[in-house]
Parts: C-alpha cells; structure tokens; sequence
C-alpha cells in the first residue's frame, strides 16, 4: 500500500501483549485498501478531508456502502464496482464483506498483485488465517522480494488457533536474511521467540532491535515479556 508511514501496533503476546499487526502491508505499492490501524475506522469517500469515521450505528451499512454494494452485485462483471463495495467495506470494518468483492474481483483479473494482497488483508483482519495465507503466498509466487508480505505471512502463523511458531520464525527470518535491519521482522521474530518460547532466540533478536531502532517504544514491553520467561 502507498502510505508513507509505517505502522506499528501493540496488541496480545502471552498475557496480553503481540507486535506488528496489520503494519507489514503498508510497503506494498499502489494498492487501493489503506492499512488500519488498531482497527479504526478511515472516513468513507466523499466526505472532507478530516472528517471523523461515519459510525454504523444502525447495524447495516452506512447510504454510501450500500449503494457501492448493490451496484456490485447488479454489475457482477464489473471490476472496479467491485473494488469500490470493497473498499468501503474495508472503511467501515466489515472485512467478510470486502472479502466478497475483492474475491469477485480477483476472479476477473486473477493476475491483479494488489487485489490478491488486499484480499489476503481482508481475510487477516476477519480473523481467517488460513485464506490470508493463501493469498499471500499466491502474492509472493507472483513477487516474492515483498517483505511486507512475507511479514505478515508469517503472522498468519501466529495468530492461528493452534498456532506454528515455527513456521512464523522461518518466514520472519527469510525476510531478515534479504533485509537485517527490518524493524517489523525483528520484533514479530522476538514475539515468535518469546511465544515458542525460546528465551535464548528472544535475547539475542530483542538485542538486535535495540541496536536497529534503539527508541523503539515496543522494547521495554518486549523485554519485560522476555524476563517472565524465566529460564525457559
């Protein structure tokens, strides 16, 4: 995705604590979903610049996502309707309902790299780890140096019930093999550790970390999750 900054977002590891959610995507060039982070909601097209996010009080889809709904679904073969419903299902947090559309549109440019990422987000933000990793290993047969990708790859393996870490490590560690200063690996690889867990690996990638990006704000949490491990 075109955004300029890269986002970083605290969320559960063990008790409580997990790093680099959605964040590795927002490497991807010139893809239409905008990463979100900590799942708010960005202000539907059309309204000003700054306008606050419209709420969904009433349960169903705000007039404008409805709208781009059903001209979707009356024009079936209609590839960028069916990127629009997406995208404002994606604005609104309805990530099976852009699912949907990003698959029907995938299904008309299969070859389309961006919508086969925003269709691997869309899964990962609806909580379906499995169909993200589909689509984000499709992406890589198709790009493979995308590090971003291969991130958050790796944390479909994470996040998954029953997770595998070991498969998470191995991913986070080919993007460290192209890339040794890839701030977003290194921490998802020290949380990986930490989970496994293997205090030893933890040590040395959080020490890493801290030499890569030494004001990172993730580092005392890491490392106060780190010494929970006791000997491990």
């Amino acid at each position: 995705m075109s955004k300029e900054n890269v986002l970083f977002i605290v969320i559960g590891l063990l008790a409580g604590f997990m790093i680099g959610f959605f964040f590795a995507n927002s490497v991807n060039q010139g893809a239409m979903i905008p990463t979100v982070a900590g799942g708010a909601a960005q202000p539907a097209a059309g309204l000003p610049s700054g306008h606050p996010a419209v709420p969904n009080a009433g349960g169903g889809p705000v007039p404008e996502v409805q709208a781009a709904i059903d001209k979707a679904k009356q024009n079936p073969t209609d590839f960028d309707a069916q990127m629009k419903a997406a995208e404002l299902y994606y604005q609104i947090q309805r990530f099976d309902g852009a699912a949907e559309f990003l698959k029907k549109a995938s299904e008309l440019q299969p070859d389309d790299y961006d919508v086969i990422v925003n269709l691997g987000n869309a899964y990962f933000e609806a909580g379906k780890y499995e169909d993200a990793e589909k689509s984000y290993i499709k992406a890589l047969t198709k790009k493979a140096d995308d590090l971003g990708v291969r991130t958050d790859l790796g944390l479909t393996f994470v996040f998954r019930d029953p997770p595998n870490h070991d498969r998470a490590i191995q991913e986070f560690r080919r993007v460290l093999d192209a890339d040794e200063n890839h701030i977003q690996a290194l921490q998802n690889l020290t949380v990986a550790y930490t989970r496994k867990p293997d205090k030893a690996n933890a040590v040395a990638t959080l020490a890493r970390l801290e030499q890569v990006d030494p004001s990172n704000n993730a580092i005392p949490k890491l490392r106060e999750e780190i010494e929970k491990m006791g000997a491990k």
